[in-house]
């Protein structure tokens, strides 16, 4: 966790509520969210599931109505905050959470005045909005714990909930050769003299060059488990003198 304060502001139109505790909790790995607004037409019926977890997770909510048909005034009212929370200097990061595209410009404008910008949304969205983020995780990832935490349950109660719960979620991605060839290459630019990188230090690389790279898109907790996946990487854990601290590094074969 780092020290970042964070704005965190929310397309309510076009992201689901289901996962917002789970959000905002990754969100917490990232810095302290010290506001926290969401932006929609609160007369429209299709968001009314959102209005139950605002209360719970201390969002506040911003009423924009729409003014013309086919426009989204939230959009506007979101970006124009955004600025205003910027040249107010409370914050040292922003958090856009959304899959639309419109919000592209405005993470550009951020990262140009010198802001972290962490987007999320879901897999549909388009790439120019992610590529224009520091980091750009998946809601598809972040889905609630239900088969881990039914593991911890007693017996009778998981049985009760056998015929609800959900099958084991499948990975957004495959380990494809494009994925293969982003960590070789980046582990490649990193390499010292004998070809070995600092693992710590390659995860921070990819996502310089691939915002959305995430372990947890391929069903891996960590890039480490991910790695041992491929055959063309070696790996070396390396004890330190102090503390017993183990240091891994990786290496092309």
């Amino acid at each position: 966790m780092t020290d970042d304060k964070l704005a965190v502001l929310i397309d309510a139109d076009n992201v689901p509520y289901k996962n917002v505790k789970e959000m905002l909790e990754e969100i917490s790995k990232n810095g302290t969210p010290t506001i926290k607004r969401i932006y929609a037409d609160w007369t429209k019926p299709t968001v009314s599931g959102w209005k139950n977890v605002l209360l719970e997770n201390a969002i506040t909510p911003i009423q924009q109505y729409s003014y013309t048909t086919g426009k989204n005034s939230s959009d506007s009212a979101l970006i124009i905050d955004a600025m205003d929370i910027l040249y107010s200097e409370k914050v040292t990061g922003f958090c856009i959470v959304s899959s639309d595209s419109d919000f592209t410009r405005l993470a550009t404008r951020l990262r140009e005045a010198g802001m972290t910008v962490i987007g999320f949304g879901e897999k549909k969205t388009p790439k120019p909005f992610i590529s224009a983020c520091d980091k750009f995780i998946y809601l598809e990832i972040l889905n609630s714990t239900e088969d881990s935490e039914s593991a911890e349950e007693p017996e009778t109660t998981v049985a009760k909930k056998a015929t609800k719960t959900k099958k084991k979620q499948e990975p957004l991605s495959k380990i494809d050769a494009r994925t293969v060839k982003l960590i070789t290459e980046s582990i490649n630019a990193l390499a010292d003299e004998d070809g070995w990188t600092f693992l710590g230090n390659l995860g921070s690389f990819i996502i310089k060059k691939k915002p959305d790279f995430d372990p947890r898109n391929f069903g891996f907790p960590k890039l480490l488990p991910l790695i041992k996946n491929i055959s063309k990487i070696q790996i070396d854990e390396r004890e330190t003198g102090v503390g017993n601290i183990r240091h891994i590094y990786v290496k092309v074969k």
